[in-house]
This record gives structure tokens, C-alpha cells and sequence, in this order.
């Protein structure tokens, strides 16, 4: 999508993804498919590129920082080496003052049961690096779950391997907010949205969310706070909780355009994607103003097959404001998204209404 944008914008593309297979790699004029750790490709991309972005928190750092020695990149090397890592950003955002759970940090399985003492349940451990869509993560309800955490992080114990426990945020509703911060430090920040998660993989995005007015501007004066912490510069997207008593805690940062900010491509001015576009390349930020009111939903794993086939196109485009957007991964595999429906209306509870009307038929 990112590489959509800049195509309609006039730039040339070149994508670094190990996987062939990778969609973005149809868009590219030039393709590199071998591992980061290629010294070769790393010389050659660099000889190719004028200015570089990243849409995965988990590219090595090391590798920007060493581009960035040669061309624009943004978001900088050094955020993103903060970003990467949930224990370097807890830390980040607690210096800076900024709202977040207690946490604690654990260097070796048996270092899990006290501090799940200190924090109490319910908690979650996580890695403190990788993990995505809910992988990597372990939610404690009862402290006789402790074991089995303790063991399952025996499995894939590895010197430097750190976990981090958090105390579970009983929260009323999970937030987001697009952050887009230019050079000159002047921010965009998009409505605040409220996202549904199923199994730790986001399902469904409300855009506008059902917060109050008051607690909106909480929230969007929290992202821009922590986007400026960072000194970031690109798309940013600051996921948060909100409690039943009103309180705002800062879940974790995103160095990038987030999942739930595809409804920007339609019921935005400027979309995510080409906000960074405009970013890397020097360019303004764009209005980050709200045309329509919308609702996402993601096409998760085998939930496709029955979009593509037999009437399924025919049904949901029939739907008023439904916008399909398939991602062209060949492989489907549980859990993994593969395309998402946006569904624009006059007023945000009739977008809503049909993403979940959708929602039953998909299930």
C-alpha cells in the first residue's frame, strides 16, 4: 500500500523483503529477496536508493543506522532501535512521563514467578523483542499459571532473550491514534479510533471511536506527546487503553502505518501511506481531516477464500460503501491477514452496524 501511494506519486520502488512471496514486491522496480544480513544486497540496495522507509519493526536497526550513514531514513535508526525493544520503550515512555502499566523485566524464566508476586495477576509476558499479532505473548488470570509460562519460556530461552511482564490494564476500550511528524517537528495527528482484537490479532477498527470528547483529546495530545519524545519523523502509529474510570495508559508505539489506520485510504484527505511517502521525501505533511465516517474489518486466514469465491464478491459488494482490499499473499495460513473490507457511511454507528452484520457472515 505504501508502495501504491508512491507509485501514484511519481517515485521509483525498491523493496528489501526476504520473502519472495512478499505482495509489495509485484510494485517494485527493483526486488531484493536475500536475507538483512547480506552484505552484498545491503551495497547494492544502497547504490539504488535515494531515501528509505520501513513498514516492520523488526528490520535490524543496525541495518538503518548503517544506511542512514548514506541516505534519508525515517523513521531514524535510533528509534527504532528504542521501539523494537518493549523493555527499551517502556522505559522511554516512563522517562519521558508518559502514562504506561507497571512492568517488569525478566532475564531468565526463573525470574517469572517473583515478579508475577511483585506485579500480581492478571499480567501478560511477553518477548521483550518480535511478536506480532499476539505471538510471543502469555496472559497470567491465576498465579498457578505460572508454571506453564515458566516452561514455555524455557523453550525458547536463548542468551539475551528477555521477556517483559506487564500488569493486565482491565480496560474498556483499546485506542489508536496515527501520529505523522515532519521534519520541522510539525505533527498531524488523525482521530483517535477504537480497535477489537480477537486471540491478540486486530479484528475491527471504529472510526470515530466511542470515547468522549474529552477523552479524544487526552488521547491525541498523548500520541503527539510520545511521537515527540521519540524526535520521531515519519507515521507513527500510539495504540492505548482506556479504563472504565476514564484513565489513558500508552500500550506500545509503532514506528510505521498500523492495521488500523487502512481506513485512511478512503475516509481521509491524505492516507497513511502517503503521508510517509510525503515524509521521506521531504514533502509536508498532508491534513490528516476525516471525510466519511468508516469501520475495517480484516480478512483473517481462510475467511478470504469465502470473499473470492462463489458469490461472496457479488454479496459484499452489493453492501453500501463496502471497499474490499485483498493483499495478493499467496499463502493463506491461520492467523494471518490477508486482506481487509472498509465500510464507509454518513454516520459512524451505520458503518459500524455493517462491519458487524459482515462480521457473522464471515464467521
Amino acid at each position: 500500500m505504501f508502495a501504491d501511494a508512491a507509485r501514484r506519486m511519481g517515485y521509483g520502488i525498491a523493496v528489501w523483503d526476504p520473502d519472495a512471496d512478499a505482495p509489495a514486491h509485484q510494485l517494485a522496480h527493483h526486488s531484493f529477496t536475500t536475507p538483512f544480513s547480506d552484505i552484498a544486497a545491503r551495497e547494492k540496495f544502497s547504490r539504488i536508493v535515494h531515501a528509505v522507509t520501513f513498514e516492520w519493526e523488526s528490520v535490524p536497526a543496525e541495518l538503518c543506522e548503517w544506511l542512514e550513514q548514506r541516505h534519508r531514513v525515517r523513521p531514524a535508526g535510533a528509534v527504532l532501535r528504542i521501539i523494537q525493544d518493549r523493555i527499551e520503550q517502556k522505559q522511554f515512555l516512563q522517562s519521558h512521563g508518559l502514562p504506561i502499566q507497571p512492568f517488569f523485566t525478566i532475564e531468565s524464566p526463573d525470574q517469572l514467578a517473583e515478579a508475577v508476586r511483585k506485579i500480581r495477576v492478571p499480567a501478560v509476558c511477553k518477548t521483550a523483542t518480535s511478536g506480532y499479532d499476539g505471538k510471543g505473548q502469555w496472559t497470567l488470570r491465576e498465579s498457578s499459571g505460572v508454571t506453564a509460562v515458566e516452561q514455555a519460556l524455557r523453550t525458547i530461552a536463548k542468551p539475551g532473550l528477555r521477556w517483559i511482564l506487564e500488569k493486565f490494564v482491565n480496560f474498556e476500550r483499546e485506542l489508536s491514534v496515527l501520529v505523522v511528524r515532519g521534519e520541522e517537528g510539525e505533527c498531524r495527528i488523525y482521530p483517535v479510533v477504537e480497535n477489537r482484537h480477537e486471540q491478540g490479532i486486530l479484528r475491527l477498527t471504529l472510526m470515530p471511536s466511542t470515547v468522549s470528547p474529552d477523552v479524544a483529546v487526552r488521547a491525541a495530545d498523548l500520541a503527539g506527546q510520545a511521537v515527540t519524545a521519540f524526535n520521531g519523523v515519519g507515521v507513527f502509529c500510539v495504540e492505548l487503553f482506556q479504563t472504565a474510570e476514564g484513565e489513558l495508559f500508552i500500550n506500545e508505539v509503532a514506528p510505521r502505518p498500523h492495521n488500523s489506520g487502512h481506513y485512511t485510504l478512503e475516509a481521509c484527505t491524505v492516507s497513511q501511506f502517503e503521508q510517509q511517502v510525503r515524509v521521506v521525501c521531504r514533502m509536508p505533511p498532508g491534513e490528516a481531516r476525516l471525510l466519511s465516517p468508516a469501520a475495517m474489518v480484516n480478512l483473517i486466514g481462510d475467511e478470504v477464500r469465502s470473499i473470492t469465491s462463489g458469490r461472496g464478491f457479488y454479496e459484499l459488494l452489493s453492501i453500501p460503501g463496502a471497499v474490499l482490499h485483498l493483499y495478493g499473499k499467496r499463502v493463506i495460513r491461520p492467523g494471518r491477514k490477508m486482506g481487509h473490507v472498509t465500510f464507509l457511511a454518513d454516520r459512524g454507528e451505520v458503518a459500524a452496524e455493517r462491519a458487524y452484520q459482515f462480521m457473522k457472515c464471515l464467521g
